[in-house]
Formats: C-alpha cells, sequence, structure tokens
C-alpha cells in the first residue's frame, strides 16, 4: 500500500520529463545557436561575466517560454489569434508614448522587466493574417487580401514611428509570408511585386534623415567614413580581416579595440567573423538555415490551413531575419538595427522568437509525442 502512492506518481513523473511535443531537431539546433551565441559574446564583452549569466538566463526562459508554447493546444491558438493581434497592439501604442531607447521610443521599462514590443508583432502580425486567411478560404480572394494588408499595416506604421525600420520592415515581410503561402496565382504575386516596388521611392519623403543617411551611405561608405560610414567600413573590416580560419577566440581587434559599434548586439556576428573566419560564418549559417528549414519541415506537418500558414510564415521570417542581419554586416544592405537570432544580446528577440518555435511545434503533428499511459 505504501507504494500504490509512488507508482501513481510514476507516470506523471515520466510524462513530465518526456519531450511532449517538443521535436528534438529544432531543441538541438537552438541549443547549438544558443551555445555559439554565449561564446561570441563572451569575447565581445571581454570577459564581463554578468552580461553572459544575464544573456544565458534569458535564454533559459526563451526554452521554457517554448515548452509552454509547445503545449498549448493548437484550437486555443487559432481561437485567440484576432485576440491577441489586438493585444499585441497596446504595447506600440504604450511605447510611442513612454517608451525609451537610444534615440528612439523602442523599450517599454516596467520595472523589474524591460522588454521591446515590436518583436510580438512577428508573431502576431502572421498568426493573425493566418487566422483570417484561414476562414477566408485559400487561395484568398482580394477581399481577404485587404484584410491582410489592413492587419499589417498599424503595427508597421507604428514601429516606424518610433523610430525602427528594420523591425518594421520585417513585421510586414512576415505578415505577406502568409499571403504568399496562401496559393497565390503568380499574376497577383507578380502585381503585388510591382505595387511593392513602386512603393520603394514613394516611401523616400516618410524617412528620417538618418534612415536615408544610411541608404546614401550603403553606396559610398567611404564618402563619410567617421560618421554614418563607419559601421559599415568597421564591420566589413572585422569581416575581411577574419580570412578562413579567423583570428582565434579573444583576439579580434575591431571589437575589443572599439572600433566596431554595437558589437554584442547587431553587429555579433562581425565579431564572429573575425574571430572564426569563414569557417565560422559558414557553419553558424549552416545551423540557421538548418533550423528555418526544420521550421518550414513542421509547417508541412501541421493538418490544418491555419497550421501550415502560420508554422509556414515562422520558418520564412526566421530565415528572412537571419539573412537580413547577415547581409547587413557583410555591405550588401543598409545599416537597419537588426540583430541575429540567438546570437546577439537581448533578451525580447530570444524569448519571443523560442516561444514562436513551440508555437510551431504545437501546430505540427510531426513533432508530438505520444503520451505516456
Amino acid at each position: 500500500m505504501k507504494g500504490a502512492p509512488l507508482s501513481a506518481l510514476m507516470p506523471i513523473l515520466a510524462s513530465s520529463l518526456r519531450l511532449g511535443r517538443l521535436d528534438p531537431g529544432v531543441l538541438i539546433l537552438c541549443l547549438s545557436i544558443a551555445t555559439i551565441g554565449l561564446v561570441i559574446l563572451n569575447s565581445a564583452s571581454e570577459g564581463n561575466d554578468g552580461l553572459v549569466l544575464r544573456q544565458a538566463s534569458r535564454l533559459a526562459i526563451g526554452f521554457l517560454a517554448l515548452w509552454v508554447c509547445a503545449q498549448i493546444p493548437p484550437s486555443w491558438l487559432e481561437r485567440f489569434a484576432p485576440h491577441l493581434y489586438l493585444l499585441s497592439l497596446f504595447p506600440l501604442v504604450l511605447v510611442l508614448l513612454v517608451g525609451e531607447g537610444r534615440g528612439a521610443e523602442r523599450w517599454l521599462d516596467l520595472g523589474l522587466l524591460r522588454f521591446q514590443p515590436s518583436e510580438l508583432a512577428k508573431f502576431t502580425v502572421p498568426l493573425a493574417c493566418a487566422w483570417l486567411l484561414a476562414r477566408a478560404g485559400i487561395p484568398p480572394g482580394w477581399g481577404a487580401l485587404l484584410g491582410c494588408f489592413a492587419m499589417i499595416l498599424p503595427p508597421v506604421l507604428m514601429i516606424q514611428l518610433q523610430p525602427d525600420l528594420g523591425t518594421a520592415i520585417l513585421v510586414g515581410l512576415a505578415g505577406l509570408a502568409v499571403v504568399f503561402l496562401a496559393g497565390l496565382s503568380w499574376r497577383r504575386i507578380l502585381l503585388l511585386a510591382a505595387l511593392g516596388l513602386a512603393a520603394i521611392p514613394a516611401s523616400w519623403p516618410f524617412l528620417h534623415e538618418y534612415q536615408k543617411m544610411r541608404i546614401r551611405t550603403l553606396f559610398a561608405p567611404d564618402a563619410d567614413p567617421l560618421g554614418h560610414g563607419w559601421n559599415t567600413i568597421q564591420a566589413l573590416t572585422a569581416v575581411g580581416s577574419g580570412g578562413l580560419t579567423g583570428k582565434g577566440f579573444g583576439q579580434g581587434t575591431q571589437a575589443h579595440l572599439a572600433f566596431l559599434p554595437e558589437h554584442t548586439t547587431d553587429f555579433a556576428f562581425a565579431v564572429l567573423a573575425e574571430e572564426f573566419g569563414f569557417v565560422g560564418v559558414a557553419l553558424s549559417l549552416l545551423l540557421y538555415f538548418a533550423l528555418g528549414l526544420r521550421i518550414l519541415w513542421l509547417a508541412m506537418g501541421a493538418p490544418s490551413p491555419f497550421g501550415r500558414l502560420l508554422v509556414g510564415a515562422l520558418g520564412v521570417s526566421f530565415l528572412l531575419h537571419v539573412s537580413v542581419n547577415a547581409a547587413m554586416v557583410a555591405g550588401l544592405i543598409p545599416v537597419v538595427g537588426v540583430p541575429m537570432p540567438l546570437l546577439s544580446y537581448g533578451g525580447t528577440i530570444a524569448v519571443t522568437m523560442m516561444a514562436s518555435f513551440g508555437v510551431a511545434m504545437s501546430l505540427s503533428v510531426r513533432a508530438r509525442r505520444p503520451r505516456v499511459p
């Protein structure tokens, strides 16, 4: 009789220790990239244990968020999608009123918690678009497409007003990813692409002066080497000096001699390139793209149109995020202030991105495991 309570608890304990709906591939890739990020942060911060421990604790919270989101019933996500979208607009409005940041209003400081509300929109915008298109039917008509654009536009405009053009673009692309995954005809895709290209020059008058200078600097960084061209020049110097195998851990001069700006955040990938060279960059990008493709593989295992659209958009959005940071560090696009996921220092992006991976697992039957009887 004494052993009965213990024997009754064993299945519960075993179930809690199982992966549940967690996908081992996603977990291993996330852990690998996060480990590389902590190594790079340790070097870039010159052994600042406090900074590394803070990032490690944020990553731990991210893994916890991943597990929690993986346990959410898929029907709940679809049911509350519009509510979550509307709730995510509130902090974006609030940050314009009382936000704080380095030359911009991008963060909300709640005392014990300081976070960037725009990161939430990278998840809630595709969530709302997937909900709408799944209800309207696939492929969508013009009415459903206009509804998606009506949901994409408000958060994008509010994020641009902070101002944060890089994140605004990524939020918009996350929503558009759902639209293009919904089975549009090539004629509509080409029409929307033409409208998007036409909107680029039309948006020029609405950009801030520093944003215009960053675009000009892309084509002639040497024109203002000590000003707007500084970031691009120093990042290219770091990448180029890494060579094939890099200078070695802790031996990068661009970050340690304070030439490379934001070397723990936006340009952490440049530190990796300088210290570990082409080999380190290639390995890291291989892990990143393997993770993105793994998410897309989970999307194909989602049993509902809503799940396939949302998980597919999350995978595409993640790959775009990685590509934008890598292209920025390589001087292929203007400096847009977009960090490298799981590698750059920062808590909000790490937690929200891993939470989105958990959602992908929740919606895909491929990530599920049978319960312990």
